[in-house]
């Protein structure tokens, strides 16, 4: 096991006013530029990106372009990578029927389109990472959708993106639920079935969010590996969640610290981050924490995951194994409960 430096990374979307769909917001907006410089300022490495938080959609050709070389040389300029570019097709109203798996054809069209125009951010920003969350691809009404064409209509999208440039990736994000009542490919299994009949497989991979997983029901360090063993692992968004309710992007490790501990062992264990991925989080602030100390979620986050780290590097492997060997497992539960207590041996 490569005991390797790991980088981090969130997105601007997680530094925010407290605003959400009961009440308004309770905190000031922290300035773009801010958000950026803060990257550094917190021990992080790069930001995430969707494509309207480089250029507001609508801009042409050469408005892209200027003001995608802007941010570039604002990310160059502190010192931050740019680790993916997102088409945000669920805020737009024209995707209120999710874009990819739209009844609609001209809806489908303007959802390539937009996703063309993310590659294009991507390429000027210098990142060949497209992370895609099908956010609206999926029903409230069961009926109102033919399961089957939607599936076709994936596939011919996810072709048309990786034939629209040679060298881009996408990373699929999945999530069971929210803001749809049931999705499309609701894991990362789902996913990679689809991945493996598109027309370039290596390029089509998985990033893997801790709560979708756990909406899912499924054991989000069970994921990871399943995406490592498909050497498809390419991108993860920690954080935690109570339970099955909404999407709650919890500092990591704060809901269920074992959880987290699978997750980063894992990941160690799976080498990721030595092929130059990174560690992202996806945290949002409670809505109760004061303006002064809205940034903490993204500094415990960080200084947790590498606590977990270095117990997932110090913790004993041979007594570890015995527990396993002498299928003692009542034992290897409280060895692994009380190493994450300080009381390992």
């Amino acid at each position: 096991m490569s005991h390797h430096s790991y980088r981090f990374s969130y997105g601007p979307w997680n530094i925010h006013t407290g605003a959400d769909p009961f009440g308004p917001p309770v905190r000031r907006e922290v300035p773009y530029a801010k958000k950026l410089k803060l990257v550094k300022e917190l021990g992080y490495h790069a930001i995430q990106f969707h494509d309207d938080d480089v250029v507001p959609w609508g801009a042409d050709a050469a408005q892209t372009k200027r003001r995608a070389a802007q941010v570039k040389k604002m990310c160059s300029d502190l010192g931050i990578a740019i680790e993916f570019i997102a088409p945000r097709l669920w805020e737009h109203p024209k995707g209120i029927d999710g874009g990819i798996t739209a009844n609609d054809p001209k809806i489908r069209k303007w959802a390539l389109a937009r996703s063309k125009w993310a590659v294009d951010i991507a390429e000027h920003l210098g990142t060949r990472n497209i992370v895609l969350w099908p956010a609206r691809e999926g029903t409230y009404v069961r009926e109102a959708k033919d399961p089957m064409a939607s599936m076709g209509y994936t596939l011919q999208y996810l072709n048309a993106l990786l034939e629209y440039h040679p060298k881009i990736r996408i990373l699929g994000e999945m999530k069971p639920n929210e803001p749809m009542d049931i999705a499309y490919y609701p894991t990362s299994g789902h996913f990679l079935a689809m991945a493996y009949r598109t027309c370039d497989p290596d390029r089509v991979g998985i990033l893997i969010e801790s709560a979708h997983a756990i909406l899912a029901g499924l054991e989000p360090s069970d994921e990871m590996g399943f995406a490592l063993w498909h050497g498809k692992l390419w991108g993860v968004h920690l954080n935690d969640q109570n339970g099955l309710k909404f999407d709650q992007d919890k500092a990591f490790g704060t809901a269920n610290l074992r959880r987290a501990f699978a997750q980063v062992d894992v990941l160690e264990r799976g080498g990721y981050g030595t092929r130059g991925e990174y560690v992202g989080f996806d945290v949002k602030v409670m809505r109760t924490q004061r303006d002064d100390l809205a940034l903490q979620h993204l500094k415990n986050s960080r200084e947790i995951f590498l606590r977990l780290v270095q117990l997932s590097r110090s913790i004993n492997r041979k007594t570890w194994q015995a527990y396993v060997d002498a299928r003692d497992y009542e034992g290897l539960d409280l060895f692994l409960t009380k190493s994450l207590m300080g009381l390992g041996k």
